[in-house]
């Protein structure tokens, strides 16, 4: 027996779902739809029939003026405050922050959270049905980018009938939508915090998460993108656990690795032994989140959503990425986390610097954990919400 067969059988865990997304029959939970219509993509042709799934809290002044809108990471949702629980996987990402009292306090903000088209909790996405059909769409979706993204959220607030946010928040993946929509929107933006984030995905950047899209296609379970409808245990679940293995090795230090877990093997295992070797601890802490990750997740959302994290630079189509920073005239709160290998600080000084909105300078948020920060670092993460609230406020349009 090979060394993969013996750690697969010694973790012996249920067949994992073809896919971890959201279906159709599924319970609800906090969830509401939002029909956005045809949307034309950036890179051509037309997505129909788009779906938004998304979340509210608080209540929307009758001016319209409090709104605000959250925008989630990768493997985020809309689900950015609450339990887990029927219908979510996951409890919410930014709990702390959102309610009443919080930063975002919900009795004097609405404050808005949409699954990010492509997504894969509830939003047009790969593992969605496609239009016509009772297939999901599988191979056939179409690439997206987070100007695709933005333009979906903006007919979402068109529904909503919120004619401007007050502020715009989001990291990592998210920080690219937020800094797209004061680009792209900027009358209906009041201010924008980018956060963990850069104006133009870098080399490094696109090779690391090219090599996750990688592990994910190379995968037999893929099928060519259509799997949604296999049984449990023949979808690309070994491929998406790499991918995210890769990532999360992104996601923190190797300082906090080392002092998390060192050469410490795992409780009960034995790397050394001849026959049967055990895991280290640190190869057991990324099992773990690969695990989790394949029962919540769908792979081609994965690769959708990668693909446009690839593809992403403010300046597509604006004369490039410096001249495109020099014409945001929303004001911004820029700020990346000191130890962030993934999105290291130049990447967020350029924005900072380049951005003739930026207020303030550069924000540092100091942190052990690498790119994580922005979700973990909330005492440091609140002062910045309630300042871009603050100028939203100020600046009314």
């Amino acid at each position: 027996m090979d060394v993969g067969a013996q750690v697969t059988a010694r973790i012996h865990r249920p067949d994992p779902p073809a896919t971890g997304a959201w279906r159709e029959g599924d319970p609800v939970g906090e969830r509401r739809f939002a029909d956005v219509g045809d949307l034309p993509l950036q890179l051509g042709g037309t997505l129909p029939q788009v779906r938004l799934a998304f979340q509210t809290w608080g209540t929307l002044a009758p001016d319209g003026g409090n709104a605000v809108l959250v925008e989630h990471a990768l493997t985020g949702d809309a689900h950015v405050t609450g339990a887990a629980g029927e219908g979510h996987p996951t409890p919410g990402w930014w709990g702390t922050l959102v309610g009443p009292g919080r930063a975002l306090d919900t009795d004097r903000w609405f404050v808005v959270a949409a699954n990010v088209l492509g997504g894969c909790q509830g939003s047009t996405g790969p593992a969605a049905r496609r239009p016509g059909s009772s297939r999901p769409w599988g191979s056939a979706f179409p690439r997206l980018t987070v100007a695709d993204q933005v333009a979906a959220e903006a007919r979402l607030a068109d529904q909503l009938g919120v004619r401007r946010f007050a502020a715009v928040l989001g990291g990592s993946m998210g920080g690219m939508r937020s800094l797209e929509w004061a680009a792209a929107h900027p009358d209906r933006v009041g201010a924008a915090l980018v956060l963990a984030t850069c104006a133009a995905s870098s080399a490094d950047q696109i090779g690391a998460q090219s090599a996750q899209i990688t592990a994910v296609l190379s995968d037999p379970g893929w099928h060519g993108g259509d799997y949604h409808d296999r049984p449990d245990g023949h979808g690309p679940h070994r491929g998406l656990g790499l991918a995210r293995r890769l990532a999360h090795l992104t996601y923190r230090t190797a300082h906090e690795l080392d002092e998390r877990f060192g050469r410490m093997p795992q409780v009960g295992e034995d790397p050394w032994d001849p026959d049967a070797p055990g895991r280290f601890a640190v190869q057991s802490y990324l099992d773990h989140h690969a695990e989790k990750l394949v029962h919540r997740f769908d792979a081609g959302s994965y690769v959708a959503l990668t693909d446009a994290m690839n593809t992403w630079d403010v300046g597509l189509a604006r004369g490039g990425t410096d001249a495109a920073l020099a014409a945001v005239t929303v004001p911004l709160v820029v700020a990346g986390v000191d130890s962030d290998r993934l999105y290291p600080l130049a990447d967020s000084r350029r924005i900072a610097e380049r951005a003739a909105a930026t207020v303030g300078g550069l924000r540092t948020v100091r942190s052990p954990y690498g790119h994580d920060g922005f979700l973990l670092e909330v005492d440091q993460i609140a002062p910045l919400v309630t300042e871009t609230l603050r100028l939203g406020s100020l600046n009314r349009g």
